[in-house]
């Protein structure tokens, strides 16, 4: 898979549109998720949107999916622990800090996975981090400590950390997780491939949508929790999934991580002008921090000093 520069120009290009949408669509998904708080349960919108994206794709593309059948079964168990953590766990974890946090923390805070992804590249696939890269991940993990704590680092020390800030970066390495693997996918087409992921996560999140509905804990969608999950459905789910699938193929995780660290931005941006949620003086300390964590990473973290 490439992750240089040696990738043809013209393919960087098309990667970086499709990794911009993949931005702007994920960017959205915090207005979205928090506009559905108290319109749907966690379980509901998690089983309903990866029940609706499979059938989409099975129905769009079932003959790829009967003839690349035998490499899917092959690789079964790595496509059920890629769809497991990458959209289910992930989408979980996600809207429940939905519920516990807000949106420019949200945003923020996914901020970290660019950093759990390059430690996972380095203990899996040995790929070095260097000083500078070192600087930056250290950057971006004093800029989740920021946000955490609201700007007082000292309920570090009794452990006073919102429930909410906790399940997104439990979420965010969990779908860092996802993205690692990513660079040994299976060797099957994209859409295959999105299509497995969406039908493990519609069929893993069943059994939690039960035990949900047990608790008498699940709420259906209102209308305008429909609202909200139709671009959660159309955009995030899909679209951006299969954009960033095919960006990470053309150009690799490494640089793909990049444009990740634009939802950070665009998310806070949308969640402050949209949701008319404050903007807090150490929360742009944490979004400038995570930021130039991620520029120096990837501007200098290649070159040696």
């Amino acid at each position: 898979m490439p992750d240089d520069v040696h990738t043809p120009l013209a393919v960087q290009r098309r990667a970086w549109i499709l990794l911009l949408l993949t931005a702007i669509f994920w960017g959205g998904n915090v207005v979205a998720s928090r506009l559905a708080v108290g319109e749907v349960s966690s379980m509901a919108m998690v089983a309903i949107r990866w029940g609706i994206v499979s059938v989409a794709m099975l129905g769009f593309c079932w003959r790829d999916c009967v003839r690349e059948w035998p490499l899917l079964r092959a690789n079964w168990l790595r496509l059920s622990l890629m769809g497991f953590f990458g959209y289910t766990l992930y989408q979980l974890l996600y809207f429940g800090a939905a519920h516990a946090t807000s949106g420019v923390h949200l945003a923020i805070l996914q901020g970290v996975a660019p950093a759990f992804i390059f430690a996972g590249a380095w203990a899996f696939y040995g790929t070095p981090i260097g000083l500078m890269r070192g600087v930056g991940l250290a950057l971006t993990m004093l800029a989740v400590a920021v946000v955490a704590t609201h700007g007082e680092p000292q309920h570090l020390i009794g452990m006073d950390l919102n429930i909410g800030d906790i399940a997104m970066l439990v979420a965010s390495l969990s779908y860092a997780a996802y993205t690692v693997a990513l660079r040994k996918r299976p060797p099957v087409s994209a859409l295959v491939f999105f299509t497995a992921l969406s039908v493990v996560a519609a069929l893993t999140s069943l059994p939690l949508m039960i035990g949900e509905m047990i608790l008498g804990q699940t709420q259906w969608p209102t209308p305008k929790g429909w609202l909200a999950m139709s671009y959660i459905i159309v955009f995030p789910s899909l679209l951006a999934q299969i954009f960033f699938i095919r960006g990470v193929a053309m150009i690799g995780p490494g640089r793909a991580s990049l444009f990740y660290n634009l939802v950070p931005v665009l998310g806070a941006i949308m969640a402050v002008t949209l949701l008319g949620e404050p903007f807090a003086p150490y929360q742009a300390v944490g979004l400038a921090l995570a930021l130039g964590g991620v520029l120096i990473a990837e501007v200098f973290g290649g070159r040696k000093f």
